[in-house]
């Protein structure tokens, strides 16, 4: 790969880094200032909403994770990935949820699901089942990286447990019970497997 192509691919991936980097930051301020209000094990993510500056704190975590995801998709662009194939589009898929939870968050504890609650869910299922699917696409063609297809499986699977743990398919509530556990665990995962994908497409710039 030449310089100049070098350098158009790196710039986007060295935003996504960037903000994948700063994005979890609020979260953790929310979690340190609820004063155990949230339960990381019971309660979601969204769940802090009901945190003073909760929303546009979790507003911009979601959206530096969307802009870090757009720019990794633009610099797997440039490097030769199809425009308008099935990653473009899970990945944009995964962004856009990303946009909508932050502008539709969650209901706040104990008060009834309103349409904007509704969404917040709905958007939240597109972006849970789109990365997983997109980053196995990537791993076993653009970017084949062993790694990256084992996070990826490991992120499907982590997803329809969280998925699951709405449901009482996990036994007399006890989905329930451990549901901000299971999102917590997919987070972790799904961070590793975009750290992962910058990290493959640095080598692809390296050896192209």
């Amino acid at each position: 790969m030449d310089a100049n192509r070098v350098e158009i691919v790196a710039a986007p991936r060295a935003l996504a880094v960037a903000a994948l980097v700063v994005s979890p930051f609020p979260v953790v301020y929310l979690h340190l200032s609820s004063g155990g209000t949230i339960s990381p094990v019971q309660n979601t993510i969204s769940d802090y909403v009901s945190v003073s500056g909760g929303t546009w704190l979790l507003g911009f975590t979601a959206l530096a994770l969307a802009v870090g995801s757009i720019a990794l998709l633009v610099g797997m662009v440039r490097s030769g990935l199809p425009r308008r194939g099935p990653v473009a589009v899970l990945i944009g898929l995964w962004a856009a949820g990303l946009a909508v939870v932050a502008v539709f968050p969650t209901d706040p504890l104990g008060a009834p699901t309103s349409m904007t609650g509704l969404v917040h869910r709905y958007a939240g299922a597109v972006m849970f089942a789109s990365l997983p699917i997109a980053g196995w696409l990537v791993s076993r063609a653009f970017l084949p990286s062993p790694p990256l297809r084992r996070l990826s499986i490991l992120a499907g699977f982590a997803s329809g447990a969280f998925m699951l743990s709405h449901t009482a398919v996990l036994g007399a509530g006890g989905g329930m019970v451990l549901l901000g556990l299971f999102e917590r665990v997919l987070f972790v995962v799904l961070y590793a497997l975009l750290f992962t994908l910058a990290a493959a497409l640095s080598d692809r710039e390296g050896t192209s």
